[in-house]
């Protein structure tokens, strides 16, 4: 991927937070093309593969081509059962460059029968040479802080994307132009001006082929207007006024806010799945389950010395095993982490999120899944449970047990769930 200025998500806003989350939490307390079998899901039948050829929609961009294949089947808890333990690993700005660390990524997930969610920025789908396509808000036409891309980097980065969504990931968003802090930032705009990004985010994901001129190139296998429910916006910055546009626009989650390592909850009629607080190892503070934010608080999101790149690899990894314990063994909250692919401090924290797939996604009762895939499995739950779940504090295990503590028998499914049975005519 060759762009012009390449940063990271949270470069500005996630930074102060990094370190104002680790000021304030100063003396806190840990309280405060897959033949392996449906990604995520223990028991779940992937779906058939389509019979008919594509269906190609616009220019050809992209196709539908039947139901996503390996999809979990979201089943709601029976009284008394313990609940999964959810794992969710995510990518913001997803694009695959010279690093290839999309496409490794892509391998740990499958050799671990896990689902991934990539937020894909939508100018990496856009030739430097169509820069001015882009109209961002509050900003002068073919302005990025991430920059564009070229033919090679799209290229490649459609491969990815059809792959992984092929082997059951989810392809969200994480919009175009990546402005954070004042002077027109996301943190700035309006409703308005979120709808408009979300528009041009889809746009140039629905038009690469016409803005690069590869039109014998294959489409990407999904419908991106059925397929978009969900994102992270840069910086975790403008929360409510996307949360308002993304309603509208028929969204189903956000990941954008900072929570802790308890059950979620809707927020604006949004499945509100935000980053979440984990414990910094050697420290009494706790800090984001994002890469950026270790990397933040270990060297001020700078290069660091490299007799300390190993040592901070490992506190970023025990730091999400650490959240990863206290919710398996206590309320069993789902753990939603957020990384970049990028080369920090010698990729040590790419070396430290494989490690934390190749430990967690394979144990006894844990479901390694995508947003949408949680999404799907909390739409399927009684209401009143989760509101149940949700009284659990971080780490804290029902008292009784669970058999006990979930034994009122829950409601019946509403009718068209994903997951429930089909109506009957």
């Amino acid at each position: 991927m060759a762009v012009t200025k390449r940063i990271a998500v949270g470069v500005v806003a996630v930074a102060a937070c990094a370190a104002s989350l680790a000021g304030c939490g100063a003396g806190a307390t840990g309280s405060s093309g897959a033949k392996e079998g449906a990604h995520g899901a223990k028991k779940a039948a992937p779906a058939p593969a389509p019979k008919s050829a594509a269906r190609l929609i616009g220019d050809g961009s992209t196709a539908y081509t039947g139901a996503q294949p390996y999809q979990p089947r979201p089943e709601r808890l029976k009284p008394g059962q313990k609940p999964p333990q959810f794992v969710v690993f995510s990518w913001d700005g997803a694009g695959e460059d010279s690093q290839r660390l999309f496409s490794r990524f892509r391998k740990v997930a499958k050799a671990n029968k896990a689902a991934m969610t990539y937020f894909l920025s939508g100018v990496y789908m856009l030739p430097e040479d169509k820069r001015d396509l882009y109209r961002p808000p509050q900003h002068s036409p073919g302005r990025s802080d991430i920059g564009f891309n070229d033919e090679r980097g799209i290229a490649d980065t459609v491969k990815q994307l059809r792959l992984a969504w092929l082997e059951g990931s989810e392809i969200g968003t994480h919009f175009n132009g990546h402005f954070c802090g004042r002077g027109g930032g996301v943190g700035e705009w309006s409703v308005e001006d979120w709808k408009s990004e979300i528009a041009q985010a889809k746009r140039f994901v629905e038009s690469w082929k016409t803005n690069t001129g590869m039109k014998k190139a294959s489409p990407l296998p999904f419908d991106y207007e059925k397929e978009l429910v969900g994102a992270r916006t840069p910086c975790l910055e403008g929360q409510k006024n996307f949360m308002s546009a993304a309603r509208e626009l028929g969204f189903r989650y956000d990941t954008s806010g900072v929570n802790e390592q308890i059950w979620p909850a809707k927020k604006q009629g949004l499945w509100d799945l935000s980053m979440q607080l984990v414990p910094m190892p050697g420290h009494r503070f706790e800090t984001l389950t994002m890469d950026y934010n270790f990397y933040m608080n270990q060297s001020g999101a700078r290069a660091g010395a490299k007799d300390r790149h190993e040592f901070w690899g490992d506190q970023y990894r025990d730091g999400l095993l650490k959240g990863f314990e206290r919710a398996y063994d206590g309320n069993r909250a789902p753990l939603l982490i957020g990384n970049h692919f990028e080369s920090w401090n010698g990729g040590v924290y790419m070396r430290a999120v494989q490690e934390v797939v190749e430990r967690v996604c394979t144990k006894a009762d844990v479901r390694c899944v995508s947003f949408r895939q949680l999404a799907d499995w909390l739409d399927t739950q009684d209401p009143q449970t989760l509101a149940k779940l949700r009284t659990l504090g971080v780490s804290e295990a029902p008292k009784g047990g669970w058999e006990s503590f979930l034994a009122e028998r829950p409601g019946p499914a509403p009718k068209g769930v994903p997951g429930t049975p089909a109506a009957k005519r």
